[in-house]
Formats: structure tokens, C-alpha cells, sequence
């Protein structure tokens, strides 16, 4: 280990599953990378939707992956491991990872690792990773997006939600989207979102209805589940795609499949976490050719909420847990 990488670094712990409260900070060893990996010395790192299903007990890590949580981050990278080609000591990355991202020092495979774009800080970047490549495998690669489509995001103000709305918007499509409030929809309709419906008082399958004149929508990317899977497969249109990424409401329902099969549809999800290097490897190039020029262009850009100490990862989740906030909520380790 190089003299100028301290051998031990702060993180946060979870020792036990439970409330916001259980997340505490703790000193420990920096870990090393092994063969194809880099060290990164973070500077922030992105709270996410997975980080609090984790606390709570329902997101252990896949086999081998750090049991700290964070699934993004950014920062210069300090170490680079024997098979790494094209990175050096000193760049600054914003990467993927399958955990230990709320840490000082974090290892990252390094074709998970993406340039920071230029025009944009270290703090941003580290709202990049989770949602964009999330963002870009459900709705181009599986929901298959096409200009001109017809687009329904559910949480439009969620960091899922506005990367989504921003990208559909430069790639051409209708986009639709669902949220709880009047902020949060002057939010979505500045990204580009054509209608924002409130949940709380109209149904969003006669609003999409009525503005596809009654055809329904190309593709909906859901995060909610529970009776929205039913309505969803409703609000879609003849060979229409449901792209299901979480679950905020039960994932067991009973539903009639009749409408999938006489509108030929395609019900389909992912998780990201378990994916190969390989796999997001695949995700990552196509992310740098295509829109990472957005990004370098001022197109589009990750909106930051809230940012917060390290140590105070449990007032991040606590946050998060609110549903109050617009866009990305990060850590800052300096």
C-alpha cells in the first residue's frame, strides 16, 4: 500500500438491521483492490432507495461484495490494481459499486468506473452511477425507448425519476410522469415531462388515456408495485413494455393476464446489484458514447437536494424515508 494511503479510514457501520439510527460511524482498514479493480478516495458517495431496503434487512449484498453500504461514488481514484487498463493514479471517476460507498476509501471494479464529466463537480458526479445506469438499462436496453414514444415514469422527482424524464426528453420521447405535490410537479414539467399527474387526486391511467387518445403508453417504468402493477398493465398500449425496477408497495398481487396477452404485452424488471462486471461493463460504454456527450453539453445533469456529512448517514436516511426530497441526496467525506 502506498505511504500516502492511510491504513485505516472512517466509514459507516451497520451492525444491526433497523431505523435510520442503526447506521454509525466506525474506523476501520482501507480496503485493497484485487486483480482489475481500483482504489478510490472518495468524495461523496449517493444515498439510494437499495442503501435503506439494506438497513432495513431486505438487500444483503451479493457474495464478495463489501457489507458497508453505497452503491455510487465519486472521487480520485489512489490505487490501481494489476489488470487495469486505462487508469492512472490521480483520476478523477465516478463509479458503480456493489457496496462500501459510504467510506473514505472505497474499491470499484474498473470498467465500472466513469470519467467525471466535464463542466461537472465532484459532488455531482456522485449522483451519476446508480441512476443513470439503472435509467439506461431499463428504459433504452429492456423498455426499448424510440423517439416519438410514449413514456410514463412513476416518482418523477425521485433521482430514478428526473434522470429519466431528462434522457427520454433528449432522446425524443412523450413523456408522462406521477408525483404527490405542486413542487414536484413544477420540477418534472421544467425537465420536460409533457403532463404531470398527481396521484393523490387523478387516476393516471385516464390521464394517459385521454392524451394518447386512448391507446395508452409505450412504456412505464414503475419503482411502486402493489395495485399499481395491475393499473399499469392497463395504462399500456398494444405491444407496450412494463419495466418493473422496485417495490415500495407488496410485489405478491393477483392479477388478470388476459390484457397482456390481447395487447401483447412485455412485463419485464431487472436488479442491477447482482450483474456481472461484464454485464455493467456493457452499460458503462454505452453510457460514455452516448450520454455522456449530454452531460458535457449541459443537457442534462443530475439535481442535488441535499448533501450531508459522512457521519451523518442516519439523517440521510432519515430523509430519504420523508419522500420529501427532489433528486439526488449524497454523503460528503471532505
Amino acid at each position: 500500500m502506498s505511504s500516502e494511503i492511510p491504513r485505516e479510514m472512517n466509514f459507516v457501520d451497520l451492525p444491526e438491521f433497523g431505523g435510520p439510527e442503526v447506521l454509525v460511524p466506525a474506523r476501520g482498514p482501507v480496503p485493497r483492490p484485487q486483480a482489475g479493480e481500483v482504489l478510490v478516495k472518495v468524495h461523496a458517495a449517493g444515498v439510494n432507495r437499495p442503501d435503506i431496503m439494506q438497513r432495513q434487512g431486505g438487500y444483503n449484498p451479493p457474495p464478495g461484495a463489501s457489507p458497508v453500504p453505497g452503491l455510487e461514488i465519486s472521487g480520485t481514484i489512489a490505487e490501481v490494481a494489476p489488470g487495469v487498463a486505462g487508469w492512472k493514479v490521480g483520476d478523477q471517476v465516478c463509479a458503480l459499486v456493489s457496496g462500501g460507498g459510504y467510506a473514505e476509501y472505497c474499491v470499484a471494479p474498473a470498467p465500472q468506473c466513469l470519467p467525471v464529466p466535464k463542466g461537472l463537480s465532484l459532488v455531482e458526479a456522485a449522483g451519476l452511477p446508480e441512476t443513470y445506469y439503472t435509467v439506461w438499462t431499463n428504459v433504452f436496453q429492456r423498455g426499448r425507448l424510440k423517439a416519438g414514444g410514449t413514456f410514463l415514469v412513476h416518482g418523477g422527482s425521485s433521482g430514478i425519476g428526473t434522470t429519466a424524464i431528462q434522457l427520454a426528453r433528449e432522446f425524443g420521447a412523450r413523456i408522462f410522469t406521477t408525483v404527490g405535490n405542486a413542487e414536484k410537479a413544477k420540477v418534472c414539467r421544467d425537465l420536460g415531462a409533457e403532463s404531470v399527474i398527481n396521484y393523490r387526486d387523478e387516476d393516471f391511467v385516464e390521464v394517459v388515456g385521454e392524451l394518447t387518445d386512448g391507446k395508452g403508453v409505450d412504456l412505464i417504468l414503475d419503482m411502486v408495485g402493489g395495485p399499481y402493477i395491475e393499473r399499469n398493465i392497463e395504462a399500456l398500449a398494444v405491444e407496450g413494455r412494463l419495466v418493473q425496477i422496485a417495490f415500495q408497495q407488496p410485489s405478491k398481487v393477483e392479477i388478470d393476464f388476459l390484457p397482456m396477452m390481447l395487447k401483447r404485452l412485455t412485463i419485464t424488471g431487472s436488479t442491477l446489484r447482482p450483474r456481472t462486471v461484464e454485464q455493467k461493463a456493457e452499460i458503462a460504454a454505452e453510457l460514455r458514447a452516448k450520454v455522456w456527450p449530454l452531460i458535457e453539453a449541459g443537457k442534462v445533469r443530475p439535481l442535488i437536494y441535499k448533501t450531508f456529512p459522512l457521519a451523518e448517514a442516519a439523517a440521510a436516511h432519515a430523509l430519504m424515508e420523508t419522500s420529501t426530497h427532489i433528486g439526488k441526496i449524497l454523503l460528503i467525506c471532505e
